[in-house]
């Protein structure tokens, strides 16, 4: 949940930087028509919503095309995490951890302790490399792609860490057991659709627990379930390095 939590936080707002790329436009970007297709296909009863307008947007002074990319990958890299985020939460309110010691001094994982009281629990240096390592994941994502997702490239795709960066081996985080190398085009739009839905609702699903936890009964059908927490969500640190921040 350590990792989940603070995956959910960082990554939403790693997603909503602005990239540094040109202002050209390719034939590859999609339009406002593909996303009302897209939306056909998502949820045919509501269809395409857009009731903030972002589908019009110019974000940066890019083009309309531009911002779609932009909004197509945060909602894909948003609602990965929140999976994550949601499976985490269920794991560690079951009390499963992983097997090793948090630290090399031997600390264990806590125990005990609900999801957000097991992350405040973690100790700074802890938590200052989970941050490390998910910036590491965004930057890479930004500058190892052969189009970028703004320009017309795949949304959702990892670039690997291949032989030219691993020596001797590959690390393909997108991809790791192959198993959309040998799956059609139409198989892989069917599963990106069962995705984005899937992080649709896992979305909810996160901010559904972390809103019992902090307004009790906010969530009548979690009132008893999801234990009161008194910390704050949106401030990591609060308890650690920034106590007063």
């Amino acid at each position: 949940m350590k990792l989940a939590t603070l995956s959910l936080l960082f990554g939403s707002a790693a997603a909503f930087a602005p990239s540094k790329v040109s202002q050209s436009t390719t034939a590859l970007h999609e339009t406002q028509g593909d996303l009302k297709e897209l939306a056909a296909k998502l949820n045919p009863a509501i269809k395409f919503f857009d009731p903030l307008g972002l589908s019009d947007a110019n974000f940066w002074g890019k083009s309309k095309e531009e911002t779609i990319g932009f909004i197509r990958e945060a909602e894909v890299k948003h609602g990965r995490i929140a999976m994550f985020a949601f499976v985490g939460y269920l794991a560690n309110a079951n009390g499963i951890t992983f097997p090793w010691t948090m630290q090399l001094d031997g600390t264990p994982f806590p125990q005990g302790l609900s999801p957000p009281e097991a992350w405040d629990a973690i100790s700074d240096s802890g938590k200052l490399q989970i941050f490390l390592f998910v910036g590491f994941l965004e930057f890479w994502r930004e500058i190892a792609s052969d189009t970028h997702y703004m320009k017309g490239g795949k949304i959702g795709y990892f670039p690997a860490f291949d032989s030219k960066y691993i020596p001797g081996g590959a690390l393909d985080l997108y991809d790791p057991f192959g198993f959309n190398k040998n799956r059609s085009e139409e198989a892989k739009a069917a599963g990106l659709v069962k995705e984005i839905n899937n992080g649709r609702l896992a979305m909810l699903g996160i901010f559904g627990f972390l809103s019992a936890a902090k307004i009790d009964g906010s969530v009548p059908s979690l009132t008893g379930i999801i234990p009161h927490y008194d910390g704050e969500f949106m401030a990591p640190f609060t308890t650690s390095i920034f106590p007063h921040v």
